[in-house]
């Protein structure tokens, strides 16, 4: 997506750090909203349809998880990605956010560079906004049992639709177009996220696994699709079946 169309909504309480970002967002060529809370956040974000959310976890009367799973509920929002800030040392909240449908986190405090390229990464997933949907055509990828939906994002399991987070589908849709393929932590990370990796940020990539095996795995402990290849990685093989 050009830089010029992205819309971009930062929820943070600390205004220091609002205006910082939307300073220097902008200065990048984006268009940036702010808010100080999950309420005044979900009202910006129903009135612009931000192409990406940069969300803290922690806020005033509505928390940043809190807006994340009510923006996971509404259509119109649902795939729009998530990026959590949150405070260093407090892995629960890292969690509860990749749980909650967050895309991805950054620790605060950040360098201005690793916030940028975090934004980069996850816009490219974000179909150009001079590309309507209704111009897409319908594609089906078909890997054993394993059905996904290009058009609408989704996973079908059988009869069971399943709806995905940006990074979730993302993430499924690259290990689908390589079957048998074993991919570590670190590679998906460059080939998904597209910034170098390391051991904080390769749990990312756990987190959604494990998340995208709870929608998908008849049993999440005994992955059919989505299999756990020992100090290699993970891998999704081209003969599945429920």
């Amino acid at each position: 997506m050009a830089q010029h169309a992205a819309r971009i909504l930062v929820v943070d309480d600390e205004q220091d750090l609002l205006w910082a970002l939307q300073r220097h967002l902008g200065d990048e060529g984006y268009e940036v909203h702010t808010a100080e809370d999950g309420i005044q956040g979900l009202q910006l974000a129903r009135a612009h349809h931000p192409h990406l959310i940069i969300l803290d976890v922690s806020m005033p009367r509505m928390n940043g998880i809190e807006m994340c799973r009510e923006l996971r509920r509404d259509p119109t929002l649902a795939a729009t990605p998530v990026l959590f800030l949150t405070v260093r040392g407090t892995v629960d909240d890292r969690i509860k956010g990749l749980n909650g449908g967050g895309d991805d986190y950054l620790v605060k405090p950040f360098d201005i560079g690793e916030l940028k390229a975090r934004v980069c990464a996850l816009l490219r997933r974000v179909p150009s906004a001079a590309e309507p949907e209704m111009e897409r055509p319908d594609y089906l990828m078909v890997v054993g049992a394993l059905i996904l939906d290009l058009h609408r994002r989704e996973a079908r399991v059988g009869d069971k639709a399943v709806t995905l987070t940006p990074t979730e589908f993302d993430l499924l849709y690259y290990l689908m177009k390589h079957p048998d393929e074993v991919f570590s932590s670190e590679r998906l990370l460059q080939a998904l996220w597209g910034y170098v990796p390391n051991p904080a940020s390769a749990s990312v990539v756990r987190w959604h696994i494990n998340n995208i095996r709870r929608k998908i795995e008849p049993d999440p402990d005994h992955p059919v699709f989505i299999r756990t290849v020992s100090r290699h990685g993970y891998m999704l093989p081209r003969e599945n079946h429920l």
